[in-house]
């Protein structure tokens, strides 16, 4: 499988109610998709942002997250190649 047919294994969404902007997140990332916006929520934070692409599922963000409910992980079903 070429570089370019590499599909992501998860997605990820970031409640901007939530996060608090700790950083905790985006410092336990092992594939470095996350980021901190560069405008604030309406409680004056600056939220961690999925950048769209790259997440691999493995929870970790969740996990270092110290707020309920602030990020939740997908995991995404492979795609069967070449199945009739």
């Amino acid at each position: 499988m070429a570089a370019a047919e590499v599909h992501d294994r998860g997605r990820l969404r970031v409640d901007e109610d939530e996060c608090k902007g700790c950083g905790l997140c985006i410092e336990s990332c092992p594939p470095k998709v996350l980021f901190l916006s560069d405008g604030l929520n309406h409680y004056g934070y600056r939220t961690a942002v999925y950048a769209g692409r790259g997440c691999t599922a493995c929870g970790i963000c969740f996990l270092a997250c110290p707020e309920p409910g602030a990020i939740t992980v997908l995991r995404l079903r492979p795609v069967m190649q070449g199945a009739a």
